[in-house]
């Protein structure tokens, strides 16, 4: 096999912060930067999906974080089984190339999606314990077995905590950036897929303007350095990828109160506030990001509902039925209509009408249980005297054995000052390599292409 190749997925950087970045930039120095244009939509699953199959979301079929999915009108985020991509992998393709010529191909694929029965020697992915009394326990899991209990032992329990909610930061980072450079080190994968989230936090709290990008830019650039010595000491390629551009938003878009209002959307009231009824509602929205996919139960209320969502404040346009291949988003699992913010916009999940009613899960951070995007998870609530003090009273309940919300993130969309999802005129995801440069007008769609071209060169 070719030199090894390691792909870092660093979230969120872009050409003009890449000065910031004295590591990456010397690799950009010795080697090409490409920009490169945005899928639709340019989230996190999707984004990832394109860049191992070379396929538009609606060849792919991963239309966004998440969708309804139609045959149990279930909706699900951040699901995780590799089967879910409907095109062939990069690390797939590469293997069986390699056995055609009788060479043996090792992949690592280290905190990237659809990361579970991936065809990929070693893995390692967030995947947390849930107790039949509602309880969780935090961990990650991978192949081979017992890699992830080696590398918790050698470099600390995984930080969950700075992974994802209002503590999410750069420990999470720097340990997958560690992670890495022992798995390269000790396994010598012929491929290295390496996921460091690190400016994927602060630029939507607080969008790209409120936030200290020097600062941000240069602690990732700072926890790459154990994976780049790593990667010199075994003879490795370094290439580095991002997904998307963020940028400053101001305008959240309540698409599921409008559909409420209009009759479209029905809930069931309970116990616990008002749940989502997807059997019963006419009309609903999964939204993500700048990204809304609207589910449309009978045709005959298609016009009407595209109507009343175009006219909704922030909303820049609306698609429908075969206009969805326009953005690449014409696939079974996409919306019956397919609604796109304004640049300054973005969509939030809210479908009560009250807070009173508002359901449990509201002020937790509960990916899995929300139907869609909730960016407020990544804020500690403003109104709360001592946040971090309430978070560790609810952590105390809990291992005591009570039953308790953690019910610490707000619900208020206007505290939201940063997103993605829409492709980027000014700040685009970029593509750092080395050896011979490709040409100018490149997508994320051909970053598979020039991977295996090096991996099978």
């Amino acid at each position: 096999m070719p030199q090894p190749l390691v792909l870092i997925l660093a979230v969120g950087l872009t050409k003009k912060l890449l000065p910031l970045a004295p590591r990456l930039n010397s690799l950009a120095a010795n080697g090409w930067t490409r920009e490169l244009r945005e899928i639709v939509p340019a989230v996190t699953c999707s984004a990832q999906a394109t860049i191992l199959t070379g396929q538009q979301p609606e060849k792919h079929g991963v239309v966004g974080n998440g969708w309804l999915y139609r045959d149990t009108r279930e909706v699900r985020f951040w699901q995780q089984s590799n089967s879910l991509i409907g095109a062939e992998p990069l690390y797939q393709t590469a293997r069986l190339a390699a056995e055609r010529n009788g060479q043996k191909f090792k992949a690592a694929k280290l905190f990237w999606q659809f990361n579970q029965g991936s065809d990929c020697e070693i893995s390692v992915t967030p995947k947390p314990y849930y107790g039949a009394d509602g309880s969780k326990a935090f961990g990650i899991t991978g192949t081979p077995v017992g890699l992830s209990d080696r590398l918790e032992k050698q470099l600390g329990p995984f930080p969950f905590s700075a992974f994802w909610g209002p503590m999410a930061g750069l420990p999470s980072s720097n340990w997958i950036a560690r992670c890495a450079a022992e798995v390269l080190t000790s396994e010598r994968p012929d491929l290295s897929l390496v996921y460091l989230p690190h400016l994927d936090y602060d630029p939507q709290r607080f969008g790209p303007s409120g936030s200290d990008m020097p600062r941000l830019v240069r602690e990732l650039d700072d926890a790459c350095e154990p994976l780049l010595d790593s990667a010199k000491k075994t003879g490795a390629r370094v290439w580095i990828v991002s997904e998307y551009g963020l940028v400053d938003v101001n305008q959240p878009i309540l698409i599921n109160r409008a559909l409420r209002t209009a009759g479209f959307l029905q809930v069931r009231p309970g116990p616990f506030g008002d749940i989502l009824d997807t059997f019963g509602s006419r009309a609903f929205a999964v939204v993500d990001h700048q990204v809304a996919h609207i589910y449309v139960k009978n045709p005959a209320d298609v016009p009407a509902v595209r109507e009343l969502v175009a006219s909704q404040p922030g909303v820049g346009r609306v698609y429908a039925s075969e206009e969805r291949a326009d953005i690449g988003l014409n696939h079974p699992r996409a919306g019956e209509l397919v609604a796109l913010a304004q640049p300054k916009a973005w969509f939030a999940y809210p479908f009560w009408l009250d807070d009173r009613h508002q359901p449990d899960f509201a002020r937790t951070i509960d990916i899995h249980r929300k139907p869609g995007y909730d960016p407020c998870e990544m804020l500690f609530d403003p109104k709360l005297l001592w946040p971090k003090g309430r978070a560790a009273w609810r952590l105390l309940q809990k291992k005591l054995g009570f039953r308790s919300l953690f019910d610490i993130v707000p619900t208020d969309p206007t505290l939201i000052r940063g997103s993605h999802g829409l492709p980027t005129t000014d700040d685009r995801p970029l593509l750092i390599g080395d050896g011979a440069a490709p040409g100018e007008n490149l997508a994320l769609t051909d970053v598979r292409d020039l991977i295996l071209g090096q991996l099978l060169s």
